[in-house]
């Protein structure tokens, strides 16, 4: 009996000690676990640190690509889902001299610009590439100002929020009111943002004039942010301010431009409105732009029946 009852004790004292090792063995095994976290999150904190220290999280600058003298400032449709992921023009080969044609296919019937790319080469070589990817095409210009006298166009979400994924600068903006003295220019007026149909226009400049009937003008969000939207200045009298970039002269079609202005505008509200979305579509087909290596005759850059030439104010490449 006795055997028996000193067997039983070492079995219960061995089972004693398994448990107690296995919970040893669990308490290690928990420090461990614990130990590996924490050095980890340490080991995160210091790379974060690091990182941040070097300046990791702050916005990267907007990346450049060199062309000739044009400088393409790309921008990231993945941050911006307004923009159009585009790509940028090549970085060689535009055009530096002669003219071009820009025509614009519409459902009202076709719009013709002469562009000078001695003044505008970058301008010129942005619609050669975007009239390439078919950027503009089935596109509606989406608001007009009955004050300003501008139809604002080129942008294919039809809302004046979209943009293809680059932008670059100023090239050929006035420093004087048409007819008036260059010497006494004054101050330029800040540049105004598109703005989608309904909302505010362009803030007017001083109350003079500077681009004249039948122009193209580039819309920009401040100096050298050009790139895909654009004013047409149908009537006289604009009062845009000098900060925007002219692309060339409408010589075919701006009847057209006046049919759609002439047919008003629609506020947010769904009323009648001084600025807002055309009441009458234009959109845009299509565009080609063709170059021509002297000024075209005078039958091809006269105006339609009812404009008036579009007369190029004293201008410099800014």
């Amino acid at each position: 009996m006795a055997s028996k009852s000193n067997r039983q004790r070492r079995l219960e004292r061995a089972r004693a000690e398994r448990r107690i090792a296995r919970r040893a063995e669990q308490v290690r095994r928990r420090r461990q676990i614990q130990a590996g976290v924490g050095a980890a999150i340490a080991l995160v904190l210091i790379v974060v640190g690091t990182i941040w220290a070097l300046g990791g999280f702050s916005p990267k600058p907007p990346q450049t690509v060199a062309s000739g003298s044009c400088t393409w400032t790309l921008q990231d449709p993945k941050t911006n889902p307004s923009l159009v992921d585009t790509g940028h023009p090549p970085t060689d080969g535009e055009l530096r001299s002669g003219f071009a044609t820009l025509r614009f296919t519409t459902n009202l019937g076709d719009i013709e610009a002469r562009m000078n790319l001695t003044q505008t080469p970058c301008t010129g070589a942005s619609f050669k590439y975007l009239a390439g990817k078919n950027y503009f095409n089935n596109s509606t210009c989406f608001q007009v100002d009955t004050d300003q006298k501008i139809l604002t166009c080129g942008d294919p979400k039809n809302d004046g929020t979209g943009n293809p994924s680059y932008q670059y600068a100023n090239e050929l903006v006035p420093t004087a009111p048409i007819g008036g003295d260059p010497t006494a220019s004054p101050t330029t007026a800040a540049a105004a943002s598109p703005t989608p149909t309904g909302s505010a226009s362009p803030s007017p400049g001083p109350a003079l004039t500077y681009y004249a009937k039948g122009t193209i003008v580039m819309v920009n969000t401040g100096a050298n942010t050009n790139s895909g939207q654009f004013y047409i200045v149908y009537g006289d009298g604009s009062t845009l301010s000098n900060a925007y970039t002219e692309v060339g002269t409408i010589t075919k079609g701006l009847d057209l431009v006046a049919t759609v202005a002439a047919a008003g505008a629609t506020g947010a509200d769904g009323k009648p409105s001084a600025s807002g979305k055309p009441a009458k579509d234009l959109t845009i087909q299509s565009v080609t732009f063709s170059p021509v290596p002297s000024e075209p005759s005078s039958s091809a850059s006269t105006p339609a029946a009812g404009t008036t030439p579009a007369t190029t104010p004293t201008a410099t490449p800014s």
